[in-house]
């Protein structure tokens, strides 16, 4: 696989504020997938990054540990170099944020808590193009099995209407945790991962397992096509407002977004990887999210562990400057498409939430490329 054209090569001076950023950071969110790489390696994305370039890397950062800036600087710069990938049509990428929502459940359905999260359903299979219907959407990558073959799963409407209930699946235990708050658990949906505040006492953390298989569609823009909210001042927190002063229209526009996501609670070893909780929840990379340093990009192009030093002049929302740091690709999500696309991990609880309601930048990207997949570079 060769590189893709794509990439233009630049020099780590470059960068804007690349001697300012804490590589510290950075590294140790690489360190984490260096690791992981040694029971699974990678998919190799689109663009010709291949995963068994970074080999030489991992090993590195699997055998050494900076203990300052510029240590950890020094390794990105003697193993990378910087290149720049342009948005589809040219010109900067975007950035948006995403969060791990803190959110109060109970483990069995009472008068408060009525609103289910469920567990990926038995009828649920994977949809590739070996086992893909004639005439089926080539978008789906799930289905639902039948007798007579798979068709399209359920979508959100249909679930939450019952589709799920009365069936073959009732009664085997799907739901996970109940929640007060549909908002709250659209929101979940959203962000793919929670801990829940158990009543029983317990902290449970769930994340995604798989998805009925639609189209994402945001509720701020629908909201915006509706004309509720002016396009340009969609947050999560103008749409929960507006969720809360039309509570009759929930189901409305909730429903117009056809795509549902069933989850799974992390498993005892992923917990004990998890058990900082400073760190968010295990995700499509297999490894624990670092606040501010991990970044979801379109999997089929990028390869997971690859380095992304992102410039954002216009996002101060994470420490009033602008945003110029470097992340590791470590998640994904169906709406992040794109070569300069990525959603930015802000952290856990209320406040990372405030953070991540509010991105939506334009952002340069520069991928970090391993040093042998560069014609000419220097090692």
């Amino acid at each position: 696989m060769s590189l893709s054209q794509s990439f233009r090569e630049k020099s780590f001076g470059d960068l804007p504020g690349w001697d300012e950023d804490d590589h510290l950071a950075a590294f140790a969110a690489f360190r984490r997938s260096a690791f992981h790489v040694l029971t699974k390696p990678y998919r190799s994305g689109g663009l010709g990054v291949d995963f068994d370039a970074f080999i030489e890397a991992y090993a590195a950062a699997r055998a050494v540990s900076p203990t300052d800036r510029r240590e950890a600087r020094a390794f990105f710069e003697r193993h990378f170099i910087p290149a720049h990938i342009a948005a589809e049509g040219g010109g900067a990428g975007l950035v948006t944020g995403f969060y791990e929502p803190v959110v109060d459940a109970s483990p069995v359905r009472t008068e408060r808590f009525t609103v289910p999260l469920l567990s990926r359903p038995a009828d649920l299979v994977d949809i590739d193009d070996a086992n893909r219907p004639d005439g089926m959407d080539p978008y789906l990558a799930f289905g639902r099995a039948k007798p007579e073959g798979l068709v399209e799963y359920f979508d959100r409407g249909e679930i939450e209407r019952g589709a799920l209930a009365g069936k073959e699946l009732a009664g085997r235990g799907l739901e996970i945790a109940w929640l007060a708050d549909k908002v709250d658990a659209f929101f979940i949906h959203v962000q793919g991962s929670a801990r829940l505040a158990m009543t029983d006492g317990r902290l449970c953390r769930v994340t995604y397992a798989a998805k009925s298989g639609q189209r994402f569609t945001g509720p701020g823009k629908i909201l915006g096509e509706l004309g509720e909210i002016p396009l340009e001042a969609v947050t999560m927190q103008s749409v929960r407002a507006w969720f809360k002063a039309h509570p009759e229209r929930l189901d409305e526009v909730l429903w117009r977004n056809r795509s549902y996501i069933f989850f799974r609670e992390i498993s005892a070893s992923e917990a004990a990887a998890a058990d900082d909780l400073e760190l968010g929840p295990i995700a499509a990379a297999k490894v624990p999210l670092t606040p501010g340093r991990s970044v979801a990009v379109d999997r089929l192009l990028h390869t997971f562990g690859t380095p992304f030093y992102i410039d954002g002049p216009s996002l101060t929302a994470f420490d009033n400057k602008p945003f110029r740091r470097l992340m590791i690709a470590q998640d994904t999500g169906s709406a992040i498409t794109g070569p300069a696309r990525g959603d930015l991990f802000t952290g856990t609880g209320d406040a990372a939430g405030e953070i991540a309601g509010v991105v939506r930048n334009p952002a340069d990207f520069y991928a970090l490329i391993p040093r042998r997949l560069v014609p000419g570079a220097a090692r």
